[in-house]
Parts: structure tokens; sequence; C-alpha cells
């Protein structure tokens, strides 16, 4: 427990830095701090706490290029991505900060006797955060911010990989003038996590992270009576219909498969392709994923950098040798390069069938599943066979057709037609099935954890 923790460079295996874990008391002290400064902060108007959040936003646009390089040398992102990441991020601050006070503003509602009923929102103390590390600043920043501006204190366990990161952004809520203590970085092990999620002055615990992980969180959480928030992992599908414009499905879905270098929850990884086009789509979709460039992700001219960690990368491969075993082809990729770095190829992967990882499991890497569909009805039957239901995606002509499809039968919690996005601050974020329950975004998010609280005037 009393190891450091570490942060190295996945494209050189460089040590990067090595921070120093919590004592049992150290912990404690923080909880305890952040407390005394939520009860400061949840007396604090709505619109004050709007012109903060705001400040915070303005405060990421001024560290857009040394945040970025900071989470490129800590798990490995493209250096780009990682500057539209902070954009994105900045973007969340501004809708929360002019949204936020009309979201939880309290309401007046006729009542059967009496004079009235009032609806308030009140903030409930402190929410607990466990963070993943393929989004080093947004992880932190979607449920933060939204906890933040509810009246809420906030802690954060973020993964080892990225603790630079998450002592940059405490730094900067801080620099933006948010009160000292309110948002905390806790340096902490996993036992110690534990007792994090049981101590009285915690109210609430959200995760981001696996479904393995997501249930033993949800089991300490639900021992201690303490609402949870579960963004977990998918595999998520993407249909090209019979009607679909194939030019348009092969260039998304290489984006959506690739972006962030494969590792985000919501990466397309499933390509169910009709019958139809399954021959034509297969053969353009390998052929642009055979033409990607890995490389030293502060270049410009690369499209993947390195997986974040060895270990992920030997995992990745271990579920495609698996497949492969099982009957599943390589089209293009499979193989761990030699020299330095965690690298993987973009791998495509046909005669996907269940049984495979490829088809069960969500391969959180460049590694794309490509199945064959009778037709558009087996494609969306195919699509919800899954224990996952995070997003999914539809590439077809009849975009009214596709709506339907998506409201009425796609089981998920977000799907894209014709398109690929992983998220937008009004629009909600989550999933169902083992791809956990709460929603983050488009103003739920702030009502998470919050006392929906009635008051009842005679």
């Amino acid at each position: 427990m009393n190891d450091p923790l570490k942060t190295i460079n996945p494209a050189t295996g460089e040590l990067l830095n090595t921070y120093p874990r919590m004592s049992n008391a150290e912990m404690q002290t923080a909880i305890e701090q952040c407390h005394a400064a939520y009860q400061d902060w949840r007396q604090r108007s709505l619109e004050d706490r709007a012109k903060v959040i705001k400040a915070i936003g303005d405060e990421l646009r001024k560290h857009v290029d040394d945040y970025a390089e900071l989470m490129t040398r800590e798990m490995g992102k493209l250096y780009r991505d990682g500057q539209e990441e902070v954009k994105l991020c900045a973007g969340i601050c501004d809708y929360t900060a002019e949204q936020g006070p009309k979201e939880l503003a309290s309401e007046e509602r006729e009542i059967m006797t009496g004079k009235k009923g009032i609806v308030t929102y009140s903030p409930i103390g402190i929410v607990y955060g466990i963070q993943p590390w393929n989004f080093p600043l947004y992880q932190a920043i979607r449920y933060s911010i939204s906890n933040l501006m509810a009246g809420n204190g906030v802690l954060l366990k973020h993964a080892e990989a990225c603790t630079g990161s998450g002592l940059m952004l405490r730094d900067i809520y801080e620099a933006a003038g948010l009160p000292k203590h309110l948002f905390t970085v806790l340096l902490i092990s996993h036992d110690q996590s534990e007792k994090v999620i049981e101590h009285d002055l915690v109210r609430g615990v959200t995760l981001t992270g696996s479904d393995g992980a997501g249930k033993i969180v949800a089991e300490q959480a639900g021992k201690a009576l303490k609402k949870t928030v579960l963004e977990l992992g998918s595999n998520d599908a993407y249909l090209v219909l019979d009607d679909a414009d194939l030019d348009l499905a092969v260039k998304k879905s290489v984006e959506g498969r690739l972006f962030n270098n494969g590792e985000t929850c919501v990466n397309a990884k499933r390509f169910i392709v009709t019958d139809k086009n399954y021959d034509a789509f297969t053969e353009r979709f390998v052929e642009a994923m055979s033409n990607i460039k890995s490389g030293d992700p502060f270049s410009e001219d690369t499209d993947i950098g390195p997986m974040a960690r060895a270990d992920l990368r030997e995992t990745l491969h271990e579920q495609v040798t698996e497949s492969v075993r099982n009957g599943a082809k390589i089209r293009c990729g499979g193989e761990v390069p030699d020299g330095e770095g965690a690298y993987y190829p973009a791998t495509v992967l046909t005669e996907v069938e269940p049984g495979q990882p490829a088809y069960d499991d969500e391969l959180f890497g460049p590694v794309a599943s490509v199945i064959r569909a009778k037709d558009d009805e087996d494609a969306m039957r195919i699509a919800n066979d899954s224990r996952y239901g995070l997003g999914g995606g539809i590439f077809s002509a009849n975009e009214d057709r596709a709506i339907e499809l998506a409201c009425n039968h796609f089981d998920t919690g977000m799907v894209m037609i014709n398109g690929y996005g992983i998220a937008t601050p009004n629009m909600p974020f989550g999933g169902v099935k083992d791809s956990g329950y709460g929603r983050e975004h488009g103003g739920f998010g702030m009502k998470e954890f919050v006392n929906i609280k009635a008051v009842f005037v005679y």
C-alpha cells in the first residue's frame, strides 16, 4: 500500500513521475476538509456557483496545449485529440454554467390540499468518483462539474496512469476560484478506496470502468446504502443496413473504431453488415484499416498512438488470439510489433461468432469485429445480442426508419445515425444492461446526486 504511484509514457516506457500515496490519516483529513468546504459551498447561490464553473472553462482554455501534452505523455492519446478533449471539457463547463441555475431551480406545484408545493434540488454532500485513464481530463470533468454545480463536494480517485492529469485539474479548479479542498484528489490504493465508499461523510459514488469493477463498487456502495452511477464498458454495434452509403459507412467505421487509439467505451466495436453489403464493405474497410499508421502520438501524420499500458496490449492480443482459436479470421493487423512502446496495429477480424471474445466481450483497443447478418432485421437482432448496452450506430439512407429503429428497437443508452461521436454536453450519456446505469450530461447528471425534496405549504 505504501508503494508510490507511478506514471509511465506508453510510447517509450519512460518513467514520468512518482507520487507518494496518502496514509489512512491523510486520507481521513482530506475527506474532512472536503466536507468542510462543501458546508460553505452548498450555501452559495446557483448563480454564484455557475460563475465559478464558467471561470473553470475559461481557465481550461488557457491550458489546451500543456494539458494535451501531459495526457499524451501519460496515456498515449494523439496530441491533437488531447487538445480537442480540453476544448470539449471547457464546453461542458460553459453548458453547465448556463443551464445549471435553470435545471436546479426550485419548482412550485399545485397540491391537492393547501396552498402550494415546492420541489427543491438540494446538494447531498461528498460525491466520490473513481475514474479511468482513457480520457484523463474528460472523465474527471464529466462527473465533477455537474456535482459542483449541484453544490456537492467532490473526491477523485484517478487511474494511477494519469495521476498528474488529476492533480493538474485540481490546480486549474482552484486557479479559477473553486474553494480549496472542495475538489480533492485522493492518492490512494484500492483497499483504501473501499474505506472511502464506507465513510459516513461520503454520500454518493460514481465509477467509470469495466463491468467487473462496476459490480465490485456497486456491492461495496450497496452495503453502505450509497447511491451509485456506473458508466461501464460496451461492445457497441454499428449496423450497415441494405441501403447504407458504403463510402460513408467505411469512413465513419474506421473513425469510430480507432478514435482515442481504440480505447473508448463508446468506440464502434462490432460492425454488423447485411449480406447485401458484406463483401464490399469488408473489402473497403480492411483496406482502410490496413493503411492506418501508428507512431509518435505527437506527430501530425500519426493515425493511432500506443495503447495506454503494455499489459492492456497483452490482454487485447490474448482476446484476438482466443477469437482466432475459436474460428475468427484476421484480415489485417493482429500481431504485436517489435520495438519499444505499447503499440498494437489496426486490426480487423471476420468470421466472428458467439463464443469468441470478439463477439461477446469488449475489445478495448484498435480491433474491429465484422459480423455478417442476413438482412436488416437480423442485423438488429445481432446488435442486441450482447450483455452490454452503452452505444451503437446505424448506417442507412432512410433516416426516418433509422430513427425508428434507434428509438424503439436498439437496446442501448445512445445511438448514432450515419456518423460517429462520443459526447455532447446537452445530450445524456450512459447505458443499460452491463453497461451500467445513471446518466451524465444533458442536465441529467446535475440531478443524479441531489436530494429531490418536497416542501408542502398549508
